[in-house]
């Protein structure tokens, strides 16, 4: 969503980067610059005034100090990505539970923003957390949204308040109120209270909200955007803040491909903090916002904590122990270990995803790279694997011909394509090897290694594993011959 954005800021401290000195003009040149990117961005026009004036007078108000550093140009981009986390929201605000349960979670918004299917993250969010959340369903307007969030419910297996049918029949109002009192009754620590939204704001949906509201007192009342709207986003934030009321803020589709004005607007524009983002059409693609990660990715610094977190839940910690164990022992790391990673790495999803949370993701030549892997590639990989026994897993080197043949067969992959992975994946045991034992790898100053990759799977990098990537084996020049039939024999030595 930010990459535009990310682009023309990187471009903008680029220049910087290539002044010795900065100056007051040079300071004026690269607000400019910001300025424009943000409202490219789609970013509200007060917000962007406001965020350059800042910015604007902390640099020149630092500029004597600036101009004693020997990286001046990293100085004025700290002052950036400070102002930058504070209209994101400044620190990230976690939920605020009751203290006496059950904690009451009212979600509100638009029609079409996503508040059903972001009342199911959610509550598999906090399952996860430890906590016994109930779903009640209280949008008996919009048509199967009683239905559609049962089936959400029994998907992560947790329990749904539904006592009407919905398709406007029954009174919302009551089924937020019973729904409370049910969760009393059976011990469930949080409730989430789904809404019925409009196709834009208008007395009916403001007076409905209020009376639930009312109705049921909730400690969080959480406004449902979408990101992809754009500035009105803010206008609707702002009306329903004015005849409702909200907590905090829940954007929806931050993995759409939208200019995500919407996001950088709302916190500064309603000062409300936004408190949860859903970045993906999976249940699990849900998490806390966090302010500081957002405006590093947005200077295209990446997210690696939000990555390492992510690999942290994918991978469990004795399957991590085991392999770091396999490894410092000297045992070889095998096809089932690779298959372990391959369905840990599914789990966290798409390559490109994981690939975007890195440094430089969003740079013109790196997205190029990301853009042309082909998710589908570890789903192959997966498939040959699977089609080996136990033992050919343990022990590629008994893969004769016709045992490739039979996996070829098995996966519907070519003989080729097995013989490729077999190939990749014994370099990397090699290069693993010697990694191992300290010792030079070819092609590698000092024994220390490029970027390694994963064998079966194409892409960035261009290390050992990677399809494409350059040999360490330096092939031999091939002697010409001489078309003179005396001087073929002198040259061979006849």
């Amino acid at each position: 969503m930010f990459e535009s954005l990310s682009e023309k800021f990187s471009s903008a401290f680029a220049t910087l980067r290539g002044k010795g000195r900065i100056s007051e003009s040079d300071i004026d040149s690269i607000t400019e610059e910001i300025r424009l990117a943000l409202l490219d961005g789609d970013v509200a026009l007060s917000v962007v005034d406001k965020f350059v004036a800042r910015i604007k007078e902390r640099s020149l108000e630092a500029l004597p100090e600036i101009r004693k550093s020997t990286n001046q140009s990293q100085e004025i981009y700290s002052i950036v990505n400070k102002e930058l986390i504070e209209i994101l929201g400044g620190p990230a605000r976690r939920i605020r539970f009751a203290k006496n349960p059950p904690t009451v979670i009212m979600l509100a918004g638009l029609q079409g923003s996503g508040k059903t299917t972001l009342a199911g993250k959610l509550a598999l969010f906090l399952k996860e957390q430890g906590n016994t959340p109930l779903l009640v369903a209280a949008d008996l307007q919009r048509p199967n949204a009683v239905t559609q969030l049962s089936l959400l419910a029994d998907s992560i297996g947790v329990p749904v308040h539904a006592p009407e049918p919905g398709n406007g029949k029954g009174d919302p109002v009551s089924v937020a109120k019973s729904g409370v009192d049910f969760a009393k009754s059976k011990l469930f620590n949080i409730v989430i209270v789904d809404t019925a939204g409009r196709l834009g704001i208008d007395e009916e949906l403001m007076k409905q909200a209020s009376e639930i509201k009312d109705a049921v007192s909730p400690d969080e009342v959480l406004f449902v955007v979408d990101a992809m709207i754009g500035q009105d986003a803010i206008r609707t934030a702002q009306a329903f803040e004015e005849g409702v009321g909200f907590d905090a803020v829940v954007l929806t589709k931050l993995d759409g491909d939208a200019k995500g004005g919407a996001a950088l607007s709302i916190a500064e524009s309603t000062k409300k903090p936004i408190l949860f983002a859903s970045a993906g059409e999976k249940l699990t693609d849900f998490d806390y916002f966090y302010p500081d990660r957002m405006a590093s990715r947005i200077l295209g610094l990446g997210d690696i904590a939000t990555l390492a977190e992510q690999a942290k839940k994918a991978i469990d910690g004795d399957t991590a122990k085991r392999l770091e164990e396999k490894f410092v022992s000297g045992e070889d790391f095998t096809l089932e270990d690779f298959l372990e990673q391959i369905q840990a790495m599914k789990k966290m999803g798409s390559m490109s995803k994981i690939l975007g949370m890195l440094p430089g993701a969003n740079s013109a030549a790196m997205r190029k790279q990301i853009d042309a892997l082909d998710d589908d590639e570890l789903i192959r990989t997966q498939a040959i694997v699977q089609s080996m026994t136990p033992t050919e897993r343990r022990n590629p080197k008994i893969l004769n011909g016709s045992r490739r043949s039979r996996i070829a067969k098995g996966s519907g992959r070519t003989v080729t394509e097995v013989n490729n992975l077999v190939d990749r994946f014994s370099a990397a045991q090699k290069m693993m090897k010697q990694m191992r034992s300290g010792g030079k790898l070819p092609g590698f100053p000092g024994g220390m290694p490029g970027q390694g990759g994963i064998p079966g799977i194409g892409g960035v990098g261009g290390g050992i594993g990677m399809p494409g990537a350059p040999s360490n084996k330096t092939p031999q020049k091939k002697k010409s011959r001489s078309g003179n039939p005396a001087k073929r024999a002198i040259e061979e030595g006849r």
